[in-house]
Parts: structure tokens; sequence; C-alpha cells
């Protein structure tokens, strides 16, 4: 055998690690989010950086992320931010893109609560953002038409007599860093005008090993990746299910879907039933065997003498 066909071997037979102690503490805070959120902001300034960002996408999973939450353990050392699917609104979005204002990945999507005026706080905050998600829901659609001229280049009204005297700043309004746009419901229209206006976008890119035209493609601009999947990649998934209902497996498009199948619904109402039913069970079997008793009692002149003949041993006072 090969060297090759034996390190396959060995690979292949290599039990998973053990996750790290971190990860395992971070999974029993997350379960019991809940019972922390009142007293998040006193606490959260004792956390690292990690720690908090990890919390923030477990919150996000678990449908508890909110603008409370969100400005809790926002971190200036932030550089994704992903509050996808969440309650986060306007006002949470400007407080958290003012103190991490390093984000160069941030994904929007499928947020009911967030409009223009959230998209152009993050816009005007986050100069070095790269990579934006928007869109998913009819909401964010209608948001993301509102906001797709933000992105676009314009040159303001300045006082100047040649191109040579203006500022950079000047020229470059709109979203300067940003060359990725995931949105894939974009319309045609919206589509054809960003081609014609700002080239340097690529919307929707497809993953290839070849990358885009030469362009190695990131993690986060891929529509089947989570933004903040490597922040969670050690945690148990259990941390973010249902009722203590295990997801069977952990695709990558369904990070953070708490939706049960219909055998499992059928299975936990069965459950709950039979559970809810269980004493009075207990309660007739017991009726039962003492009328059993009695019956038998009453027709058997030996089982009568044998119960009294034991009432009487049991009133005898002992010496």
């Amino acid at each position: 055998m090969s060297l090759f066909w034996f390190l396959i071997l060995v690979l292949q037979f290599e039990k998973p690690k053990p996750p790290k102690l971190k990860s395992l503490c971070l999974g029993v805070i997350g379960r019991h989010f809940e019972d922390i959120i009142d007293n998040l902001a006193q606490i959260s300034g004792f956390f690292p950086s990690e720690v908090k960002i990890t919390l923030a996408a477990i919150a996000r999973r678990r449908k508890l992320l909110t603008d409370d939450v969100i400005i809790a353990l926002v971190d200036s050392s932030w550089e994704i931010l992903d509050i996808s699917g969440s309650d986060v609104s306007d006002f949470g979005l400007s407080q958290v893109v003012k103190t991490c204002k390093s984000v160069r990945a941030a994904d929007i999507s499928r947020c009911s609560k967030i409009t223009s005026t959230g998209v152009y706080e993050l816009i005007q905050h986050c100069s070095l953002l790269e990579i934006l998600r928007w869109g998913g829901s009819p909401r964010s659609e209608h948001t993301a038409r509102c906001s797709l001229s933000m992105l676009k280049p314009h040159l303001q009204i300045v006082e100047g007599e040649s191109w040579e005297e203006l500022d950079t700043s000047e020229i470059t309004h709109g979203a300067p860093s940003l060359r990725w746009l995931v949105w894939p419901k974009i319309d045609k229209d919206s589509l054809e005008s960003l081609s014609r206006e700002c080239p340097r976008i690529i919307v929707n890119p497809k993953e290839s090993p070849f990358g885009y035209r030469g362009i190695q493609i990131p993690e986060g601009a891929l529509q089947n990746v989570p933004l903040d999947n490597f922040v969670v990649q050690d945690i148990d998934v259990a941390t973010w299910a249902v009722s203590g209902f295990m997801p069977r497996s952990i695709p990558s498009t369904a990070l953070g879907s708490d939706e049960l199948t219909i055998a499992e619904k059928f299975r936990l109402a069965f459950e709950e039933r039979d559970n809810r039913l269980a004493p009075k069970r207990a309660k007739n079997a017991r009726q039962h065997q003492r009328r059993a008793e009695k019956e038998f009692l009453m027709t058997s002149t030996r089982a009568r003498a044998l119960v009294l003949a034991s009432r009487a041993s049991k009133s005898l006072p002992r010496s």
C-alpha cells in the first residue's frame, strides 16, 4: 500500500476532536440566553470580542436578536455584522455601526424593521464595507430597491473649475469599497442599472474553483453560507434547537432554522398527551387493583380468615 492511500485511511478513521471548553460554556449560555437578556448590558463588558460575536450569532439563530441585545454585545473590533432575520431596527443598526466602523461584511437580509434609513447609516459609517447581503423577504426587497442608489457613486455639487481641484471624497460618495452584493431575488432593472452604473460591484457570484473572472470569491459573498457561520462552527446545534429537538444535520443553507417536520410535531404531541394522561392511568390501575382484592375477599372464605388473622396479630401487644 502506498503512503498516499495509507494517509487517506488514517484520515478516514481519525476520531473527531472533542469540543473546546469555551465552546461548551458558550453552548450552555446560549441555551439559557433568555435568562441573561435583562442583565446583558451590565455583564457584556466582561466578555472578550470573540465571545460577544458568538453570543450575537446564537441569539440570531434563537430569534432573540433585538436592538437591546445587539447594542449590548457590539464591539469595535467586529469585521462582520450578521443581523439577518432578526428584529433589529434602524435605531439598533445605526447605534451598532457607529461603534464598529471596521465592518467589511454585513448581512441585513430578511430584516423587516430595517429601512433605507438604516442602510444609509450602514454605508455612511462603514467605509470599508466590501460585502453586503440584503433582500430575502417582501419588506427587505422593498428596502433594497429603495436603497440601490446609495451604492452608486455620484458627484456632489462643489465649487471648482476643474476635476483636478476636486477632493476624492467629493467624487466617491456611495459605497466606494463595496465589491460583492448578495441579492438573490434582484430584479432585471436593478441588475442592469448596477451593471451599467457600478460595474465594480459583482452581484450574486457563483461558487467556482476558478473564482470570478480570476478573482477569489470570499466565503461571505456566497449565498449558501451564513455570514457568521465560522463563528459557531464549534457550538453544539442543540444550543438553538426548539423543544429539545435535535436537527439530524446542519445544512449550511438552513443554519438557524428551527422548523420541525410534521412527523416530529406528531411525535411531540403524542408524548405530551401520553405524559398528561399518565397520572390518570396510574390512578385507574390502583382502583382496579383494590376492587379486585375486595372481590377476592368477598368470594373466598380462606382469604377472609387470613385477613382477620393478620389484623388480630397486629392488634396484640408485643412482649
